[in-house]
Parts: C-alpha cells; structure tokens; sequence
C-alpha cells in the first residue's frame, strides 16, 4: 500500500514545493549567512585538528626538513663548483688563445701563493727548473704584462709584479713612440719616467714594452696612462699607467720562455 502512493508522493514534492516557492515567495534564511555560521564550528574544528597533528608528526615534520636543507646545502656547494669550474674553463681558454699567437714557447703556470707582507708586489708560481723556466722569464695574462721571474726552484718559482717599486721595464706610448722607463710604486700603479718635457703624451694613451728591453719583446701590452705630470727634479715628464691586468685577482699566468737567464 504504501508503495502504491510513494512514487505520487516524491512527484508532487517535485512540483509542489518548487511551485510553492516561486508564487508565494516565503521567507527564508539567507543561504550565506547560514553557509557562514555553519562553518565557524567546523573550521575551528579543522583547525584544532591540524594542531594535534602538527604535534603527532613534528618529529617526522623535522626530519624531512633537516633532510631537505642538507640536499639544497648540497646542491647550491654543486652549483658554486660549477660555477667556478666555468670561470676557470672561460680563463683557460682564453690563455690557450693568447698562447697560440706567441712566437715564444710559452708554459702555464698556477698562482699557488703570495707574500703576506706585499700582497700585490710578487706571486709563486707551481712551475721551475724542472720546466725550463728561468729567471728574468716574462710572466704574462692575456690582458697584458704581468711582471718577470725573479727566482727559480725546481718545481716553483717567484714573479715580481709590475706595481713593485723594484720592477722596470723599457716601455713606449704606443701613439707617438715617446720612450721611457716603466716602473712599480707602492700604490699599486705604474710609473713611466723619463720623457721629455714636450713628448706628446696624454691621458688614454697605451703603453707597450718597447723593443730597448732587455728580457720582455716589443709590443706587449702594460697598460693606459691616467696621469700626466711633470718630474719633481728634472725637466722631464711622468706618466701614471693603470696595469692592464688586475694583479690582485691572478690565478694562472703564462711565463715566456725567452732565454733570459
């Protein structure tokens, strides 16, 4: 029996309160203020669930975050070594090229110290007799003249830099062929001396070792001029030249294997 007036039942709860609805229009709550208190108790619910179970798994939470912060220590040491190792391929090749237009032998060496009392005066080098290298042997980068050997052992050798008060070279302003002798000051900078009073010299003018040397080649580039002065005692002119080479940052070099001893 009563299945006989279910299905007339559930049809006219289809019809009749939808019908209801539209033509009398009654008043009902509003749907999101409802929704809005509805929720207030079971978000607080939610939210004191995710405390308990931040404290039931805080150990496994910890765990799996020390082992996330070792792995990215481990790929950002990865990444540092590959950066370095991009560096020092671009440096290599770059000596590569630079010894490849050298009518001199030339050997490469690896910074591997310097002297803590004169950072910038002089720099060993893992090259020595055992490879030829003599003393007096220009040391160059590409970027230009570095300095010269001073001293040589079996497997190392020294180099003075070009900024040591006690390093000269014959060099010449590439623009007008003025020629002078070039030297170290304890200022890091360079020191062209021996012009005279009226040679044509400015500043941005290139110097270059000049052919009056005895142990470095002509043509090799020093560095540029940044000061034009006159000499304190004699009526002459001095230049200040700024190396072509930052000294400070050198990690291999080329010796040129000229014969000097």
């Amino acid at each position: 029996m009563l299945r006989k007036f279910l299905k007339p039942a559930i049809y006219c709860c289809i019809f009749i309160i939808p019908l209801t609805i539209v033509l009398f229009k009654p008043k009902l709550p509003n749907a999101i203020v409802v929704l809005d208190r509805a929720s207030k108790p079971v978000n607080a619910v939610q939210d004191l669930v995710f405390e308990f179970k931040k404290l039931i798994y805080f150990h496994d939470t910890w765990d799996a975050y020390m082992r996330l912060r070792n792995q990215t220590d481990l790929l950002k040491a990865k990444v540092i070594r590959l950066q370095e190792m991009n560096m020092e391929a671009g440096r290599l090749g770059a000596i590569s090229d630079y010894r490849r237009q050298q009518t001199f032998t030339t050997v490469v060496a690896n910074v591997i110290g310097r002297d803590p009392s004169s950072w910038n005066a002089s720099l060993i080098l893992d090259k020595g007799s055992a490879h030829f290298v003599k003393v007096g042997m220009p040391v160059l980068s590409p970027l230009g003249v570095v300095g010269k050997v001073i001293e040589v052992g079996k497997t190392t050798s020294k180099a003075i830099l070009l900024s040591d008060p006690n390093f000269s070279v014959a060099a010449v302003v590439s623009r007008t062929r003025e020629n002078g002798l070039l030297t170290g000051t304890l200022q890091g900078i360079c020191r062209l001396q021996y012009l005279t009073d009226n040679a044509d010299v400015k500043v941005g003018d290139k110097v270059v070792t000049s052919k009056l040397s005895s142990t470095f080649p002509e043509g090799l580039f020093i560095g540029t001029i940044v000061d034009v002065q006159a000499a304190a005692n004699s009526h002459t002119v001095e230049c200040l030249v700024s190396p072509a080479v930052d000294l400070s940052i050198l990690e291999e070099v080329v010796i040129l294997k000229t014969g000097a001893q």
